[in-house]
């Protein structure tokens, strides 16, 4: 029986783009529905097994106005073992000032940190190494996290990390389910993934947050 997982829409802050990225990376293993800022139906989260929080633009601040309606929905979801996916924007709002999920940790910038190989905000393709493997991810402004214990899933060029998992909650900094017409700068267009990036994130899915724990997919 398929795992079900909703996702959150809300253009720009959590983009049309990313939210089909992560339709398309997830539904051959999972069941997906669609929540948005409006009030959810009473009982939505009851199937749920994971809630995802895509990336888009915008300001992290949006957060309690665009969720208002559905964060008791979400808490309650959350305080019973429900299990979070944050990539980008998403990521961010685990932090302190949002859902305060982690114990101890933060979501920083990491175009500010330390010896970061990027310094401003735009779309490009970040450095990281990937469980053990090189790659270029679509990277736009995404944090890293600083702070506390969880399993660091994949890094950035500097070492910081660019995926962790810390108990039920996983965030992601660059952007997996990213598209083909995401990669239309030249430089950028021979680093097209071909939708290997999906497939990876749909592993990360399978292997960190959803149970009971299955071989590899690939």
């Amino acid at each position: 029986m398929k795992s079900t997982v909703a996702v959150f829409l809300h253009h720009p802050t959590c983009s049309t783009d990313s939210v089909n990225g992560v339709i398309a990376a997830l539904s051959p293993m999972v069941h997906v529905k669609l929540f948005t800022r409006h009030k959810v139906q009473e009982g939505f989260f009851d199937d749920v097994d994971l809630v995802v929080f895509p990336g888009g633009n915008g300001e992290a601040t949006t957060f309690r106005s665009i969720l208002k309606p559905n964060l008791p929905d979400i808490r309650a979801f959350l305080r019973r073992g429900g299990k979070y996916l944050g990539i980008c924007m998403g990521a961010y709002w685990a932090d302190a000032y949002y859902f305060n999920l982690l114990k101890t940790t933060r979501c920083v910038q990491y175009i500010k940190r330390p010896k970061a190989d990027i310094r401003s905000s735009y779309g490009t393709t970040a450095p990281v190494t990937w469980r053990g493997q090189d790659e270029r991810m679509y990277f736009y402004d995404g944090p890293t996290f600083t702070g506390g214990q969880f399993d660091t899933v994949a890094s950035y060029a500097n070492g910081d990390p660019m995926a962790i998992v810390q108990g039920n909650i996983g965030l992601v900094g660059c952007h997996l389910e990213s598209q083909a017409h995401w990669y239309t700068k030249k430089y950028m267009q021979p680093q097209w993934h071909q939708n290997r990036h999906h497939r990876m994130l749909l592993q990360y899915v399978v292997d960190y947050l959803l149970k009971p724990p299955q071989l590899s997919l690939f």
